[in-house]
């Protein structure tokens, strides 16, 4: 697709006018597919889109989850589940070798995320992230920004992972998680490794800030102005990215959980990742969005202004000392997540279940 063509997709013109990059936020064969020819470098997963994916394709995946059953006998259903997941992931890191190898290693991954039961274990986060890298060459690691998490971050990042942290909403969490990036590269090199082809990334989950600071007004009945509560995620990017540019972190930002347009079109022009889902995707491409750089327009200060005298939660996200590291796993954003991922996890292996004994 030429850029210079009226034909050229919004999202395509945002990842070749500038540094942005776009991600498919689902692993579907499908979807993937579409978000490659729109001009996407990387995708994304975790239990909620493995569960959507095996629900809206379970025909093309059926036989192959009874036969993991029939070839692995005495497994349990977590283990299944996992060989999935993993199966899942590695056929998404294929449909993105080719951009991988186009871009010299430095694009072209699939993220994949650790088990979000073990949000509190630093070692099983560690163990799985390590043994995820080795399942094909442009794997990113999804790691949470909980307290254990961090601190995961850094050894797994030590060892050679690309992390993508995830369960993250707030400022403090992207600060925390840049520095345990920037001690674990340094450490990786002080061992003699080469750190350059690196491409860690801190996930910013804007819409679920979002959505958490509106059920704290529903909660808490305050009334705010029409449409700024939809300003909160973005706000906490824009400054993160300020931030992020000014101490020169390596670990690139990357916004996702869209719920609307500026999601997409209010971070456009920054050296970051926007991992859009396909629905997503398909509205912005018929769009008349004008395709141009926003990254460092302000958000309306009055807009941030409300924002942060009305809500204590907006101020721990937007605040860098908002936050200490041991409440990030309390924070309403984090407990929400979580719970929400974990839920997925344990539907998806009732799915499993139900191949391993079926229903009488």
């Amino acid at each position: 697709m030429n850029i210079s063509s009226p034909n050229a997709s919004p999202l395509y013109r945002t990842v070749h006018n500038g540094p942005t990059d776009v991600w498919n936020d689902s692993c579907s064969p499908r979807e993937l597919e579409y978000a490659i020819g729109n001009g996407a470098v990387g995708a994304t997963t975790n239990p909620s889109i493995v569960l959507a994916v095996l629900r809206k394709e379970f025909e093309a995946w059926k036989g192959r989850l009874q036969q993991l059953v029939v070839e692995n006998p005495a497994a349990t259903e977590d283990v299944i589940a996992w060989k999935l997941i993993e199966e899942m992931g590695i056929r998404g890191a294929e449909m993105l070798l080719p951009v991988f190898e186009r871009e010299r290693h430095l694009k072209g991954r699939l993220s994949m995320q650790t088990n979000p039961v073990n949000y509190m274990d630093f070692s099983q986060l560690v163990e799985q992230a390590v043994h995820f890298d080795g399942l094909a060459p442009n794997i990113q690691v999804k790691i949470p920004a909980t307290a254990a998490g961090v601190v995961a971050i850094e050894e797994a990042t030590r060892r050679g992972v690309n992390i993508n942290a995830t369960v993250s909403f707030t400022l403090p969490q992207a600060t925390a998680v840049a520095e345990a990036v920037e001690r674990g590269l340094d450490r990786r090199a002080k061992e003699g490794h080469d750190v350059s082809g690196m491409r860690p990334v801190c996930t910013l989950m804007i819409g679920r800030l979002d959505d958490w600071l509106k059920v704290v007004a529903k909660r808490e009945g305050i009334t705010i102005t029409p449409g700024h509560l939809d300003w909160g995620g973005v706000a906490v990017f824009k400054k993160a990215y300020g931030v992020f540019k000014a101490r020169g972190y390596r670990a690139r930002l990357l916004a996702a959980a869209y719920r609307h347009h500026m999601h997409w079109s209010e971070l456009i022009g920054g050296d970051v990742v926007l991992t859009i889902p396909y629905e997503w995707q398909v509205l912005f491409n018929k769009s008349d969005i004008e395709v141009k750089p926003r990254i460092n327009d302000p958000v309306d200060p009055v807009i941030v202004g409300e924002l942060y005298r009305k809500f204590s939660e907006f101020r721990r996200a937007y605040d860098e000392d908002g936050l200490s590291v041991p409440e990030f796993d309390r924070y309403g954003a984090t407990v929400r997540t979580l719970r929400s991922f974990i839920e997925a996890y344990r539907e998806l292996t009732a799915v499993v279940r139900d191949s391993m004994l079926p229903p009488p």
